[in-house]
């Protein structure tokens, strides 16, 4: 099988290129200087002309606070670019994933969130990428929309690496302990793209919204802890609310998500977070000596 995804150089998408060989599964990643999201139609034209036989959608407008500043330029990669991703693959009735973000609830309570509860985004990366749900659905093809949380690896921006980066000259963190949500690896997120395209292709599972999160939930600060813990750094994490420390976008409260519907279509269960994480912080270690 071949997968053709979108993004290149994102968490999920390196993911994507490691883990895809060791399946039998030829990934042919497309960066933003052979596909860019700020151009739907072009996206629309590269799958039209793919020999591939399913595509992953694993790019999008990241930078949650810039596009409070910026709605309309985060909208067009994070909605505009997937619906004409979907439209082009149900021509073709090729499966396509696209991957999403607990950002589309509004973060209230303390339950998990299904697949099928009602989505209020608090902040404007939220709402687009809520629109791109909508329009990846609408297509009408084999589609998967894959809503996730919290995606960490060894490489690259996130929130291990930034505890890491931290702790090189700092031995104490003020860190928010009032979100609560579930850490998500990204290769755990890669094999789960890469098993929903298979099933997919065979015409297997069921198509639509489904979730996966890590397990088990935590708070940041927590995360933080369980993180220091296994590094061996000496710094002390201090809990505060998210009301001391403010951000031009707002975060939800409860980034909990459901994941039995996955489980269930799929047979993916939630990973266990706390197990990769000596092999991510060793990851993030050797990527900081190269540096």
């Amino acid at each position: 099988m071949k997968v053709l995804v979108f993004g290149r150089t994102g968490q999920v998408a390196r993911a994507l290129i490691d883990r895809g060989p060791g399946r039998g599964i030829a990934v042919a990643a497309l960066g933003r200087d052979a596909a860019d999201l700020s151009d739907p139609a072009a996206c629309a034209a590269r799958i039209a002309r793919t020999d591939a036989d399913a595509v992953v959608n694993a790019a999008a407008w990241t930078a949650v606070d810039a596009a409070e500043a910026d709605e309309d330029a985060a909208r067009i990669v994070n909605a505009d670019a997937p619906a004409a991703m979907a439209r082009a693959c149900a021509a073709r009735d090729l499966p396509f994933v696209h991957i999403s973000t607990d950002y589309v609830f509004a973060g209230t309570g303390t339950d998990p969130w299904r697949p099928d509860d009602a989505t209020a985004p608090v902040n404007a990366y939220g709402r687009t990428k809520r629109a791109g749900e909508q329009g990846v659905l609408e297509a009408g093809g084999r589609a998967v929309v894959l809503r996730t949380s919290w995606v960490f690896s060894g490489q690259g921006a996130n929130f291990l690496t930034t505890m890491l980066r931290l702790a090189r000259t700092r031995d104490a963190l003020d860190v928010v302990e009032d979100q609560v949500g579930g850490p998500t690896p990204a290769p755990a997120i890669a094999d789960a793209c890469l098993t929903i395209a298979d099933r997919l292709v065979r015409r297997e599972g069921q198509g639509g919204i489904h979730h996966l999160s890590g397990a088990p939930d935590v708070s940041w600060a927590d995360f933080a802890r369980a993180i220091f813990a296994v590094s061996g750094d000496r710094v002390a994490v201090t809990g505060i609310p998210t009301a001391a420390w403010p951000t031009p976008a707002p975060r939800p409260a409860n980034s909990r998500l459901d994941c039995s519907g996955l489980a269930a279509a799929f047979g993916i269960g939630r990973p266990d977070w706390r197990a990769v994480l000596p092999s991510m912080i060793e990851d993030a270690r050797c990527a900081h000596a190269r540096d």
